[in-house]
């Protein structure tokens, strides 16, 4: 039964000096939530509605997006680790909650641990799913090859070669490779419906930013595993890692490395990269588990 229709509304946030129209949606009736949707090339609000839509029933879920991010125009805000810390803090200053639950999910998980550090009492508890702290060069190149990964960047970010070279690599066929490849554990779950509604989000206005920078590592929030892990500190409120049983290696190390200090509770659930999205039943009933 539907707890409720999706309700959206703007944020009118100001980040750094600039101002950043972030659409919200709401969903569900109970206590405060604040669900973060992961950031990558693909990211936008809506993969986090299916979980929002599972937790309605007992939390008041707000998802917004990301600056940079989503299917809508993007704001011109630079992108870096710097600014999205600032639009969480703008964030929290304008939906303060407090919140009794944060959920997070890929790299907007650091971030959320951060702003939770920065924020005692704006969190009854964290929920991390697949939390990642590096972007796709770096875990697959490796810090040997860092100088090339700000090179990219700029090509991409060039007017007309760098809208070229993104259309090329942000095609329909690709964007169905990469799914099927880390974002979900079934292929057959990637259809042609979800590739389509995917390559929608790539094609808004000013897109390729916000992808040149996750992609090269511009909006990792640590720059190594052991500054990552550092953010696990004392301060927190109970924080829980949900470990998808089908995450690349190299990603699924990172968390493995996370449970492994026996800082944060954890649980597996299915799916890769994106099981908030591809399974969010089991992911709410691990959550409500907890």
């Amino acid at each position: 039964m539907e707890v409720s229709h999706d309700q959206a509304k703007i944020l009118d946030l100001t980040v750094a000096g600039h101002r950043v129209a972030t659409p919200c949606a709401e969903i569900g009736e109970g206590a405060p939530a604040l669900l973060l949707p992961a950031l990558s090339s693909i990211s936008a609000r809506e993969e986090m509605l299916p979980l929002a839509r599972e937790l309605g029933q007992t939390y008041r879920c707000l998802v917004p997006d990301w600056p940079g991010f989503g299917a809508h125009p993007r704001a011109r805000l630079p992108l870096n680790p710097a600014n999205l810390h600032a639009f969480l803090d703008a964030l929290l200053a304008a939906a303060p909650g407090p919140y009794a639950l944060g959920v997070a999910a890929g790299h907007a998980a650091p971030y959320l641990v951060a702003a939770a550090q920065r924020h005692p009492g704006a969190f009854a508890r964290l929920v991390l799913v697949a939390p990642t702290w590096r972007g796709p060069l770096p875990t697959a190149m490796g810090p040997e090859r860092a100088a090339w990964f700000g090179r990219i960047r700029r090509a991409v970010e060039m007017p007309f070669l760098g809208e070229a070279l993104y259309r090329i690599n942000i095609s329909p066929p690709i964007i169905g490779r990469m799914m099927r490849a880390h974002v979900y554990a079934e292929p057959a779950h990637v259809t042609p419906a979800v590739i389509a509604a995917k390559h929608r989000i790539t094609r808004q206005s000013r897109g390729r930013f916000g992808t040149a920078a996750f992609v090269t590592g511009g909006l990792d929030p640590a720059a190594s595993r052991a500054d990552f892990l550092a953010l696990f500190g004392d301060r927190l409120p109970p924080v829980q890692v949900l470990r998808p049983e089908g995450a690349p290696r190299r990603s699924g190390a990172e968390m493995d490395a996370l449970i492994g200090t026996g800082r944060v509770a954890s649980a597996p659930v299915p799916g890769a990269l994106s099981a908030h999205e591809e399974f969010p039943r089991d992911v709410a009933a691990a959550i409500r588990a907890a």
